[in-house]
């Protein structure tokens, strides 16, 4: 897959190892910014990966904020765009099995390199489970087309 990774300054550190992770799994690991750890703002970032994955030019997405939050709410202005802030391996593969998440948060300042690996690693692993998930990711869609942002796409 075509991984986009991209941070804020708080997460910039996260960002290189997180790149390599996903190069060490076996994933194409794009680099969407900063290119420094100087103050930056996150939604630069956030909209330049989601918007990758809302057009299809990747796969999914990582992004790293000091909390996650802002990013999570970023990405999720985009269409096609499922999002989720996760802050354990649980939620991130209950956020691929029954979510179908494309876009990873995470909170650089709650979560160890190690806890952070075994969460990406699983995120990244885990299928979508489809059944009664998929109708409610459909039902997610309709929403969306009914109450269709203005194409950021375009």
């Amino acid at each position: 897959m075509k991984i986009a990774v991209a941070s804020e300054h708080r997460g910039f550190k996260a960002k290189d190892k997180i790149l390599s992770l996903v190069s060490q799994l076996h994933h194409e690991a794009l680099d969407f910014g900063p290119a420094t750890d100087e103050m930056c703002d996150y939604p630069d970032f956030a909209a330049r990966a989601a918007l990758a994955v809302s057009r299809g030019e990747v796969d999914r997405a990582i992004l790293i904020g000091g909390t996650g939050i802002g990013m999570n709410i970023v990405a999720n202005k985009f269409n096609g765009v499922r999002a989720a802030l996760c802050h354990d391996d649980l939620s991130a593969e209950m956020s691929r099995h029954h979510n179908d998440a494309n876009i990873l948060c995470m909170s650089v300042d709650l979560l160890g390199e190690q806890f952070a690996t075994r969460m990406i690693e699983v995120w990244l692993a885990t299928p979508f489970e489809g059944g009664r998930h998929a109708r409610r990711i459909a039902k997610i869609e309709q929403l969306e087309h009914a109450l269709r942002k203005p194409d950021a796409t375009s």
